[in-house]
């Protein structure tokens, strides 16, 4: 495997949460077909649609008649944030994340603040001290609006900023933003139609300060010296 982004080096990480340092598929697919079903959406091709996009943009998008889309959104939110079973962390995220200065990351979600601490505590993860999440933007992923308040929130151009994430309305968001972007396809493998570089997860990578305090990305000394 090549190492993602060799030579560059970067002021601050964005993470995207479900997909891209937890699993959390599992769950969200089978309280979101429980709410398919009770609408009589066809499941199989409605659950695409969901992955790395607000519950609020959703709903709303499907035009349903007589439904209030907020009360929609409380009672999904409710459903996942009670159903947590098989939520794990992505391979090696926990490593890599710790390894980070706690002021040069943040957590950049489509979820609710309540139910992103519900999972990152579900999957054992750190939390940091920035986060943005569902209630911080006015609009969305694949808007860029998210990854724009988080480079501000950790003081750097979004430019200066590396975006890991998974599904393609993040992607997009992130592209959007001008920030630069390594796919995760440890559960969506979407990489094929981005020109960014991807990994499965995190366990061949850890991070590195430069001699100028920039982050960069490095293989594990055990990697490197078995001559991965």
């Amino acid at each position: 495997m090549s190492l993602p982004h060799s030579g560059r080096a970067f002021g601050a990480f964005m993470f995207d949460m479900d997909g891209t340092i937890l699993s959390s598929i599992a769950s969200t697919e089978r309280v979101w077909s429980a709410w398919a079903i009770k609408h009589g959406l066809d499941v199989e091709s409605f659950l695409p649609t969901i992955h790395g996009v607000r519950a609020y943009e959703t709903i709303r998008r499907l035009n349903l008649p007589g439904v209030d889309v907020m009360a929609e959104v409380e009672a999904l939110t409710q459903a996942e944030f009670d159903d947590v079973d098989g939520i794990a962390s992505i391979h090696g995220a926990a490593n890599f994340l710790n390894a980070l200065p706690v002021e040069r990351w943040a957590i950049v979600t489509s979820a609710p603040r309540r139910l992103a601490l519900r999972r990152l505590e579900a999957a054992g993860l750190p939390v940091p001290p920035i986060m943005v999440t569902s209630e911080d933007v006015a609009n969305g992923k694949p808007a860029p609006d998210c990854f724009l308040l988080g480079a501000e929130r950790l003081g750097h151009r979004p430019e200066d900023c590396l975006v890991f994430e998974d599904a393609p309305a993040g992607i997009r968001a992130a592209e959007a933003a001008g920030a630069q972007v390594l796919v995760i396809t440890a559960t969506h493998n979407h990489a094929g139609g981005t020109p960014h570089p991807s990994v499965t997860g995190y366990g061949a990578l850890t991070p590195r300060l430069d001699g100028t305090s920039r982050l960069t990305l490095a293989r594990l000394a055990a990697l490197q010296d078995a001559g991965a």
